[in-house]
């Protein structure tokens, strides 16, 4: 995420129209903790925009928001193999890319 690039609304805005926040630990066929969905904040500023943002998103479920939101801790790179993960399955990962993701295995 730059900030030069995209304001932190415009994110969450990217982000709620891709996900469904009320799906616990998945998004599409894949499930498991490890597909669980998440926003992070770094700072108080984005924290106050996530949550203010959350609040209003839960008035279009009926169900409750299942997505997390935490602050932003340490971040590792996944394994080399998983690197590019799109590109390789022959699918647009390009900026500004609005083609629904596919799953593949």
């Amino acid at each position: 995420y730059d900030p030069k690039e995209v304001s932190y609304d415009n994110l969450l805005d990217v982000f709620f129209k891709r996900v469904d926040p009320t799906t616990v630990n998945g998004q599409g066929n894949d499930f498991g903790r490890q597909y669980r969905t998440g926003v992070y904040y770094h700072s108080e500023e984005q924290e106050s925009i996530a949550r203010a943002r959350f609040t209003n998103e839960q008035l279009l479920y009926s169900k409750p928001i299942a997505t997390e939101l935490k602050s932003a801790m340490s971040f590792w790179p996944a394994e080399k193999y998983h690197q590019q993960y799109l590109a390789k399955g022959g699918q647009n990962a390009e900026k500004n890319a609005v083609e629904t993701i596919r799953c593949y295995g």
